[in-house]
Formats: C-alpha cells, structure tokens, sequence
C-alpha cells in the first residue's frame, strides 16, 4: 500500500507537469513569437506623453491608483488602461472586440518601449528563452517522475505476481490427490506461469494507467474549457468513436481469449506428455504420430493467436486515423477563429494538444478495458486453485498423536470403508485390521483390489467415507494433518526424487538427518554402494525426477529418504518391485535389523517379498478375502493361493505349506 500511494502522487505529480506544457508553448507562440514577448496588457514602464495622455483619460477614482504605479494594480485599471491604449493605437479606427482591443493594446506597448530605449529583439528572445527553459525543466522533473512511477508500479505487480505463485504453490502442496485430481498438471503449470504473467503484465501498466488517464482527461477537459473554444463536440465526437471501437474489439475477442489460455494448456500437456514418454514414443516408433498430435493442438493455437494479433493490429491504425481526423477538424473549424481575430494560433496549437491528451487518455483506459478479457480470464484460472475447498482438512481442536504406540498396536483400522468423490461404487469396504508395533503387516491382492487406496489413508492423502483409521489409537481425523504425517514414513509406488543430489535427497526428511544418519540410512537401503561407485558420491547430481539414475536406485534412494526419517510407522506401497531378488532379500533383512521396533506396512506384488510377514492381508476388490500368514493363507484362501501359484514352483509352494517358509 505505501508503495501504491507513492506512485499515485508521483503520477499526479506527472499529470500536472504534462498539463502545464501545452500552455507554456501557447505563451511562446501567442505571447513570446507573435507579441514581442508582450504578455500583458498593462506596460512596466510609460514615457511621460503617454502617461498624461492615460491619466486623462481614465475616470477620476482611477487616477490616484495610476500615480502609485503599474506593479500589482487593479483589475478595473488594467481593463481600463487596456481600452485607453488600443483606442491610441487605433488612432480613431474602430475596435470591434475585447481580443482586438487586447491586440491593438499590446502593439502600443511594443511601441513605446521602443520609444523607451528597449531592445524588443533581445526582449523577445528573454521571453522566448526563460518560458522554453520552464518547459525544459517541467520536463525533466516529468521524466523523473515517470522513471520512478514506472518503477514502483514494477515492483508493485511483480510483487502481487511473486505472492500469487506463492499462494498457488503452497495451495497446490496442500491438495490432497482428489483436489489434485481436478487439474492436470499441464494446467497447474500454465495457470502458475502463463497465467500469473497475465496478470502482471495487467497490473504494471493498470497502476499507472488507472490513476493517469482520469487526471489526463479531466485536466484536459478543464484546460480546453480554459481557452473559450467551442469545440468541445470534437472531443466528444473523437471519444465515442475510440469507446465504439473498443467495445466491438472486446466483444469479438473475450471468446478468443478464453479459448487461447486452454489451448496453452493443450501444448503444454502434449508437450510434457511428449517428452516424459520420449523413451516409449521411440521405442514403438511413434515419433510421427507424435509430431502429428502436437502439429494439431500447436495449429490451433496458432490460429487462435494469428486472429488476436491481426484484430489487435487494427488498433493503432483505427486509432491512429480517429485523432489524425480530429486534429484536421479542430485546425479547419479553429483558423476561421485565428482569421476573425477571435482566437490566436498558440491556443489552437495548445487546444490541440489537451485534445490529444484527452483521446490519449481515453485510448489507454481503453487499452486497460482491451487487456482486461485475458487477465481475467487468467485471473479467474488462477482463483480456481485459490478456491478449491479441501477435502482433507484439520480440526479446530486437533487431538495430539502420542509418542508411543497403545498396546502395541500401531495402526488399527475399524470398519473403514472409502470411495473416491464422484465415484459410484466403494474403492474399500468395511475393513477391520490391526498393524502391531514391530511387527510386518503386508497387502497383497489382484491390481485394483484397494491396496494403495488403504494405505493412503493412514497419512490421509484421502479421508475414510466410513469407520475409523487409528493411528497410536487416535482417529487420524481428529488430529492435524502434521502430526499423522510426522509419525508416518512414507515410499510412494513411484519413486519421486528431486533435482539436487543425493545428499538433499535423503536428507529431505528434515534438518535432523546428519551425515551418520544419512549414510547409515543408505546401507539399510543397499544404496550406499552404488552412491559410492558414482561420480561425487553423495554430493552427486540427480537429476529432475531422478532420470540420470535406474529404477532400482530411485527406489533404494527412496526408501532412504523414509528410513533417514526415522519415523515410528513405515508405509512401502510396492517399493521393491524394480528390485532384483538377492537386493530385495538384503534389503528386506536389514530393514527387519535396523527398524525392528517400528511398525511396517508393506503393498507387494511379490509374493517372495512378504512370506516373512507377520500378517498378510488379501484383498479382492475392495474386500478382505484373507488374513494370515503366508502358510495359512496357502491353506485358507484361494486368491492368496493363486497369486502365490503364479509366482512360486509347486516345490517351493510345498516347503512353505509343510512350514520351511523361506526369504
């Protein structure tokens, strides 16, 4: 706010100087130019004839004013004297006007300061040079001021566009996937890059413009009615044909501007698609049917931009056309003024110009009404992540997780039933089970059974339609999202690593993680090795997403990352699938070392990398169809069974029913 009213004064500031221009170059023209550089009507200095000769003429009240001086006398004596010194000039000829009395007036006063002894072409040129050096300095002091306007409204609107991507970032950290669900992330990128740029670009030339153009056109306006020129129509006339051209333009290209920032979205959705699957794309030799997909969407939007730029190139020549033909008018109609006597050329010169002030001013409100349609359209894109709701949200009074597990059971989950929002049917229903602290609880089901939708309900990424999900025995929606997520260490199935390097990556879990913790963290997840045959080790790079590193290293380092955590639940939703067997068994053995005392969760296609767990849980299609373990579940279920007969030889399958259960 102080920075706005700075620029508000700077701009009045501005505004005024501006103003004052045109009247200072009509007193040069009128006054330093055509006069002599006489400006008044009322000498300095008056040779003795000419004195006796006024104060006879002049009223007897008059008289004793007129022998005090000419410096700061009346307004009835200066008219008075006006008369008299035309009607000298005029020698007996007839004066027709005020303007012609104040002309014949002014000839008689270049007269007798000739007679007077003074030089009336150096005169003229002090006039001339004093008022042009005004102007000069008026205009330097406008320059300035605009400079440091031009900068404070910078400022203003990129810091308005550094908070708006703050807000949507923070916004878009904080959704939950069914809010995340309702953009793609092609928009998500545009509505922070694109969009906010909008708006900025908006807001730098509004600040000024808004406060400006309304002191342009209404100084303008007072000074035109200053010069007693009834030309006003000219102006009006001027003025509803910009405000008719503009309207139209709006009309035709609001629908345009909405359907441009849509079709960014596209290009940059194919864009991204493009170049996250370029592997796959060559791989099925697909680059043509690619080029073609992006050929189509980038076509579009260039039609849609080509429409846009030709339409917005029509402005300046309509404009331009509109106040060329009002400057013709006002010089055709204004030189039968200056031809009577009745108007003299520097306030036709000067009525000109608060003329072109006036349009100008009208154009760029105009041009702030013609920006308007795509700021506020990404404007409102923007307000859609603003708005969006959230679905998963804390408590007034959040209940505080407690340190420790209460009697060892970790995580229990009591009838829980859950659907995704807008969804027909159940994703899980009516799921009971209890998680033990130190002890493995695995699921394992057919793709699409739940699995990942459960655990994703422990560290609420969604919230429980029905029942309860406990975590240390307290309901997770009754505590604040923090806390669930700070007990919880969670390796998602795709394992997600950000640009930096290994270091930050593993120590990502907080500022606690040290160097010891770090590396100790890495050889659980059989990843100190290869970090160590790397170039730079753990200061090594890694790159966006993790894609200068294999599948399996991304998920060793992820693991990392939640074990470095420390945390007193482990979630690992089929974090070991890119694995090969004898790293899988490793790791699995060192993890069952290092964090006995924790509780683990463990989602797994493989059957060989759950045997070991204390309990597994089937699940088909939303439904617990089995609870057990991996011998009684050999026995009892036959989901479980032929899940582990597609993996297992029916010799491995007989060991583990006769109870040599193996890693």
């Amino acid at each position: 706010m102080p920075m706005f009213l700075a620029a508000v004064v700077l701009l009045i500031i501005r505004a005024g100087a501006e103003l004052s221009l045109p009247s200072l170059m009509s007193d040069i023209v009128d006054y330093g130019i055509a006069q002599g550089g006489i400006e008044s009507t009322v000498p300095s200095r008056l040779t003795p004839e000419t004195f006796d000769l006024v104060y006879a003429e002049l009223p007897e009240y008059l008289r004793h004013e007129l022998t005090q001086g000419l410096d700061n006398i009346s307004p009835e004596l200066a008219q008075t004297m006006t008369h008299i010194l035309a009607q000298l000039q005029a020698d007996g000829a007839p004066i027709t006007d005020n303007t012609h009395a104040v002309h014949l007036a002014k000839e008689f006063i270049r007269a007798e300061y000739e007679r007077l002894g003074v030089d009336m072409a150096q005169h003229q040129l002090n006039y001339i040079f004093t008022t042009g050096g005004v102007m000069i300095v008026i205009t330097l002091l406008a320059i300035a001021v605009a400079i440091g306007q031009g900068f404070l409204s910078s400022r203003i609107a990129t810091g308005i566009a550094r908070r708006l991507r703050k807000d949507i970032f923070d916004r878009v950290v904080s959704f939950t996937n069914t809010e995340y669900n309702n953009f793609s992330t092609a928009s998500l990128i545009t509505r922070s890059t694109n969009d906010v740029n909008q708006v900025q670009g908006l807001l730098a030339i509004a600040v000024r413009i808004v406060v400006f153009s309304p002191i342009m056109a209404v100084g303008g306006v007072l000074m035109v009615v200053g010069t007693d020129v009834s030309m006003a129509w000219i102006i009006a006339l001027a003025v509803g044909l910009i405000v008719a051209f503009i309207t139209i333009f709006i009309i035709i290209a609001t629908p345009k501007f909405k359907i441009m920032q849509k079709l960014i979205d596209k290009v940059n959705l194919v864009t991204r698609e493009g170049l996250t699957g370029i592997m796959v794309i060559r791989a099925f030799t697909a680059q043509t049917h690619e080029a073609q997909r992006f050929d189509v969407v980038n076509t579009d939007l260039k039609r849609t931009g080509l429409f846009l730029a030709r339409l917005g190139a029509l402005q300046m020549p309509i404009i331009s056309l509109i106040m060329n033909f009002t400057t013709i008018l006002i010089v055709w109609i204004g030189a039968a003024s200056v031809d009577a006597g009745n108007l003299a050329v520097g306030s036709i010169m000067a009525f000109v110009q608060y003329t072109m002030f006036i349009v100008w001013s009208f154009l760029m409100m105009a041009m702030i009404i013609v920006m308007l349609p795509r700021a506020q359209v990404a404007a409102n894109r923007i307000m859609e992540i603003l708005a969006t709701p959230h679905v998963v949200t804390d408590p007034d009074n959040p209940v505080e997780i407690p340190g420790q597990a209460r009697n060892d059971i970790s995580v229990e989950f009591k009838q829980v039933s859950f659907k995704y929002p807008g969804a027909e049917g159940y994703a899980l229903s009516d799921i009971s089970f209890k998680a033990q602290k130190g002890k493995m609880t695995a699921f394992v089901g057919s793709t699409g059974s739940g699995k990942t939708s459960l655990v994703n309900l422990i560290p609420r990424l969604y919230d429980a339609t029905e029942g309860q999900v406990l975590v240390n025995g307290v309901d997770v929606k009754t505590a604040a999202q923090r806390d669930v997520r700070n007990v919880v260490g969670y390796v998602p199935q795709q394992a997600v690593l950000f640009s930096g390097t290994i270091e930050t990556n593993i120590k990502y879990a907080g500022d606690n993680v040290d160097d010891a913790h770090m590396e100790k963290a890495a050889k659980v997840a059989q990843a100190h090795e290869f970090i160590q045959e790397r170039e730079g080790g753990y200061k090594g790079d890694i790159a966006r997403g993790g894609t200068n590193v294999s599948g399996g290293q991304r998920q060793r380092l992820a693991i990392a990352r939640a074990i470095a955590k420390n945390p007193e639940i482990y979630i690992f939703d089929d974090s070991f699938s890119a694995l090969d067997y004898k790293t899988d068994a490793n790791l699995r053995a060192a993890i069952t070392q290092e964090i006995g005392n924790a509780t683990m969760l463990v989602v797994a296609q493989r059957i060989g990398t759950i045997k070991n767990a204390d309990q597994i849980i089937v699940l088909d299609n939303g439904k617990i169809v089995g609870r057990g373990t991996h011998r009684e579940l050999l026995k009892t279920c036959d989901v479980y069974k032929q899940i582990a007969s597609s993996q297992l030889s029916e010799q491995e399958l007989a060991k583990d029913l006769e109870g040599e259960v193996t890693s």
